[in-house]
Formats: C-alpha cells, sequence, structure tokens
C-alpha cells in the first residue's frame, strides 16, 4: 500500500482511538456515579446496578475497539496492514474505509463467519 494511503489510514485510526478512549473514561465515571448516588430503595438499587452493569459493558466494548485500533496500528507500524492475515491478499480499500481495523478481506471474513455459524449448536 502506498504511503500516502497508509498515513491517511493511521489518521483514521488514531481519530478513532482517541474517540474510543474518551468514551471508556466516560462510562467509567458514569459507572462510579451510579454506584454513589445514594439509592435507598430495592428498586432504586435494582436500577443502578442495571445501569453501572451497561456502563461497564460499553466500556468494555470500547476497551476492545481500543485493542483492535491498537493492533492495526501496529500492522501500519511493521508494514503488514491492509494485508488480510489469513491469505495475504490485500484487503480492498473500501472495506478498509469502513473498517480501518480490518484483518481479513471480504472473502476470508465471509468463510471465517461461515464456519462459525456452521459450528453453532443448533436447537
Amino acid at each position: 500500500m502506498e504511503a500516502s494511503r497508509l498515513e491517511h489510514f493511521k489518521q483514521i485510526l488514531l481519530s478513532e482511538l482517541r474517540r474510543h478512549a474518551r468514551h471508556v473514561g466516560d462510562e467509567q465515571a458514569n459507572a462510579i456515579d451510579a454506584a454513589n448516588d445514594g439509592a435507598k430503595e430495592s428498586a432504586d438499587l435494582a436500577l443502578r446496578d442495571v445501569i453501572s452493569e451497561l456502563a461497564l459493558k460499553l466500556g468494555e466494548r470500547e476497551s476492545q475497539m481500543i485493542a483492535d485500533i491498537d493492533q492495526a496500528l501496529l500492522r501500519i507500524k511493521e508494514g503488514s496492514y491492509g494485508m488480510c492475515v489469513r491469505c495475504n491478499e490485500p484487503i480492498e480499500d473500501r472495506r478498509l474505509e469502513a473498517l480501518p481495523t480490518a484483518r481479513y478481506d471480504s472473502a476470508c471474513q465471509t468463510q471465517i463467519e461461515n464456519e462459525n455459524a456452521a459450528a453453532r449448536p443448533t436447537l
């Protein structure tokens, strides 16, 4: 991939990294605030617990996104960004624009999803 395209994707990833890191901090602060709100009644306590759990789950999701972005930035540094980690073929620019953290090209991603769906038990 040419240097200007790599720089373009690097800037997108850095912007997303800042955004997700800010969200993690906000969600953790919200969870702490909810835990310290002084709720007394059982309904209030239950609601507070649900809100805290949701905030923590959102924080986990944001943390995973940060990890994915870090991995993509590492691939840029290593020179492997934009190459499918499964088949070593280039990942389409259109896919990288939509999902800058993509590790697989469209064909491999589809194959992985199909394999995972086949491995899941059905009722």
